[in-house]
């Protein structure tokens, strides 16, 4: 026997131990079914990898949505002489309904209408307002679109 196939045979004997090391099943008997065992092996592994992807791909997805409930968005819009639609939408709280309700009763706002929900970790309403006989001259000035979007974002972060 010639030193080179010497060579080749003591390297294929330990890759066959390496691949045995790697395998947790115990055929030590023939090669094919060690090479069968450790290519099982590989594929499995090569599996668990794609369903690690996955996971972190649908993690990343989550962590986005999260982004975007946690945004708020509040819109008001002046109709008519005194009323005012508010919209809200925000990542839902404890407490919500009460701080919106609380800043429009601040400003001298009354509800007339209201729609309000709480699904999906969102907190959302739709509220038709008008403003009371309370509220002087100079405080229904301020009662503008933009300060009323204002004192409604301030309730909300306060929550």
């Amino acid at each position: 026997m010639s030193s080179n196939s010497l060579r080749k045979r003591i390297a294929f004997r330990r890759e066959l131990r390496i691949l045995r090391a790697l395998n947790t099943a115990k055929s030590h008997a023939k090669r094919k079914s060690v090479v069968m065992d450790a290519l099982s092996y590989i594929y499995l592994m090569k599996l668990k990898v794609e369903a690690i992807q996955k996971e972190y791909s649908n993690l990343v997805a989550i962590k986005e949505n999260k982004k975007i409930m946690n945004q708020k968005e509040v819109k008001v819009e002046k109709t008519e002489e005194g009323f005012m639609n508010v919209r809200v939408r925000c990542e839902k709280g404890e407490d919500t309904l009460v701080s919106v309700l609380e800043a429009f009763e601040n400003i001298g706002l009354q509800v007339l209408q209201a729609r309000v929900s709480c699904t999906n970790g969102l907190f959302y309403m739709e509220a038709t307002t008008i403003s009371t006989n309370v509220v002087s001259d100079q405080n229904r000035a301020h009662l503008d679109a933009r300060n009323v979007t204002r004192v409604i974002s301030n309730a909300i972060e306060k929550k």
